[in-house]
This record gives structure tokens, C-alpha cells and sequence, in this order.
């Protein structure tokens, strides 16, 4: 049934192709940003989860003010 209608569309062969360069693409940046991340910034937002914990919505309307 799928076949009829990918006949029908031209030059179809390429989208897979397409679809690959760009998750290749994404993948290798993705790589790099992590191998050049800042350790400073890493342990930051590793850290994030147990710097908030105790604080409840009162103690943060308070701090705002």
C-alpha cells in the first residue's frame, strides 16, 4: 500500500539519506560540546537538585521580597 504513494513522490531516496546527515551531525556536536564542557558548569547543574531541597514555596516568597 506504502508503496504506491512513496513511487509517487520524487526523489524520494534521498530523505533516509538526509535523516542520517542530520542525526550524524547532531550526534558528533552533541560529543563535542560534552567533551569541551566546563567542569565548573557541570558540577553547577549536578549540584542544582540538592541545593533547592528544603526550601519550601514560603522560604522562597520571603527570599524575593
Amino acid at each position: 500500500m506504502f508503496k504506491h504513494y512513496f513511487e509517487q513522490i520524487h526523489s524520494v531516496e534521498i530523505w533516509p539519506i538526509i535523516s542520517l546527515t542530520i542525526f550524524f551531525v547532531f550526534f558528533i556536536c552533541l560529543v563535542l560540546w560534552v567533551i569541551k564542557a566546563d567542569q565548573g558548569y557541570i558540577n553547577k547543574m549536578k549540584q542544582l537538585p540538592v541545593e533547592d531541597e528544603g526550601k519550601g514555596l514560603s522560604t522562597l516568597k520571603n527570599e524575593k521580597s
